[in-house]
């Protein structure tokens, strides 16, 4: 039987490989991901920065040093009901066509990253673009949710959000496989209305996203 790392009232964290841990799961509604892009952009811990910004440290890491293989994505495809995948154009060999991948326009000005990234999704929709600006210390309604990075490759939460209200049901279950700093279940937690799963590898992470719900959770509980 699967023991959650830590859970909340609306979600499990699971610290494990999501090959192993996937198949002893119920199936969901929908996957939300960020897998490793496999660029090896990250291993020296240093990333950064740009014009204004500097570079931030992180510990040196090999996670990001290959792609998941296709055994990964047939299992997150056999688990889940529908599927947005970013970083989706580095992982064309394995995913199927789709007229529908969203955009997010990271509105970021002058710096060495990229202006947008892509995901993947199951949706049979348009192209879509998500304007979110995640530039260092300037970020989309910094003054309400000011979020602290404690990954390298951390998505908004409120990018999530968006993508949830735009894509998810009320009542479906959410898995990410590859959680990271835990973005998709703080998304989750905030709307209310999802119930969600996350399982990451890596237990210094899962640390941070116990940190995180807990901290988010309790917050919650104020206005509640």
């Amino acid at each position: 039987m699967l023991t959650p790392y830590y859970e909340t009232k609306l979600g499990k964290l699971y610290h494990g490989d999501c090959l192993d841990i996937m198949p002893q799961l119920e199936p969901v509604d929908l996957v939300l991901t960020d897998p490793p892009y496999g660029v090896s952009a990250y291993a020296s811990g240093v990333m950064g920065g740009g014009v204004l910004a500097k570079q931030s440290a992180y510990d040196a890491t090999k996670w990001d040093s290959c792609t998941p293989n296709k055994e990964v994505f047939d299992s997150v495809f056999n688990h889940s009901q529908n599927q947005i995948v970013f970083g989706g154009n580095y992982f064309t060999n394995v995913l199927p066509p789709s007229p529908c991948w969203l955009v997010w326009d990271k509105d970021n000005g002058k710096n060495y990253f990229a202006d947008c990234e892509l995901a993947y999704t199951s949706f049979g929709t348009s192209v879509r673009k998500f304007k979110y600006k995640w530039q260092g210390m300037l970020q989309e309604n910094a003054g309400k949710h000011k979020e602290k990075r404690y990954h390298p490759t951390q998505k908004p939460v409120g990018l999530f959000m968006q993508i949830l209200l735009s894509y998810a049901k009320a009542g479906w279950t959410v898995l990410d496989p590859f959680a990271g700093s835990g973005t998709t279940g703080l998304a989750c937690e905030r709307i209310h209305v999802h119930e969600y799963v996350l399982i990451e590898r890596e237990e210094k992470y899962c640390e941070i996203i116990a940190k995180r719900l807990e901290l988010e959770t309790s917050q919650l509980k104020l206005f509640t």
